[in-house]
């Protein structure tokens, strides 16, 4: 009957030791694809126009004026 623990044992950890290397192996097969992707969409017109928006972004933001505010009234 010892020997039925211990091999249960050394199957569960086999299995476990299986698992982990599957999950690494399904993780990097989707870092990868994650990958392909985003150069895909950097290629593209969307992903080129989503770039210039940005960096658009960034330098209105830097170039504002402190304080000033964006809209101005003006009464009658």
């Amino acid at each position: 009957m010892g020997q039925c623990a211990c091999f249960g044992a050394a199957e569960k950890e086999r299995r476990a030791e299986a698992d982990r290397a599957e999950s690494q192996e399904a993780r990097a097969k989707a870092a990868e694809a994650a990958q392909r992707r985003q150069e895909e969409f950097d290629k593209s017109a969307a992903g080129r126009a989503a770039k210039a928006q940005m960096k658009a972004m960034k330098e209105a933001k830097a170039s504002s004026n402190q304080g000033e505010p964006v809209l101005k009234w003006q009464m009658g």
